[in-house]
């Protein structure tokens, strides 16, 4: 049986190999849109429009459908962390577009893989996975690295 400083110390092993995996998979997060999206490149304040229900149709008029992650994945934790938004903070500005009848908060799937499917199947759809998830029946508008914080 452990002693309780040695769980302590498995925590704090624990939270860093965590968190080292989340700053690698930083640099392997992808923007992926549906090919009708009418840009190849997004800047990351026009993203954070997107993500905040600010920007409702893209620059052709077709409406923007924005999907999200279910899980708190290292995917999900970087992609928020580059937008410099926390996934609850995020949450709170759906919440208050809600309920002021402004817009919905973003559907939210289950996997990166169902998240792919969606947005490949869905006109003006945006998203976000993994780099190697990704195939050419998507647009990538966005690599997230450390280099584009």
């Amino acid at each position: 049986m452990f002693k309780l400083g040695n769980k302590m110390k498995l925590l704090a092993l624990t939270l860093i190999c965590g968190l080292a995996w989340a700053v690698n998979a930083r640099g392997q997060i992808v923007v992926i849109a549906h090919k009708s999206v009418p840009v190849d490149t997004i800047k990351k304040s026009v993203l954070l429009d997107l993500y905040a229900c600010d920007m409702k149709k893209w620059s052709d008029g077709q409406p923007v459908i924005v999907f999200d992650l279910k899980p708190q994945s290292a995917v999900k934790l970087a992609f928020y962390s580059y937008l410099g938004k926390s996934s609850s903070r995020m949450k709170s500005i759906w919440l208050k577009k809600l309920l002021s009848g402004e817009g919905d908060p973003p559907e939210a799937m289950n996997s990166e893989e169902e998240l792919l499917a969606k947005v490949m199947a869905t006109a003006g759809a945006i998203g976000f996975v993994s780099k190697n998830k990704v195939h050419d029946k998507v647009k990538v508008l966005l690599e997230i690295n450390d280099a584009s914080k």
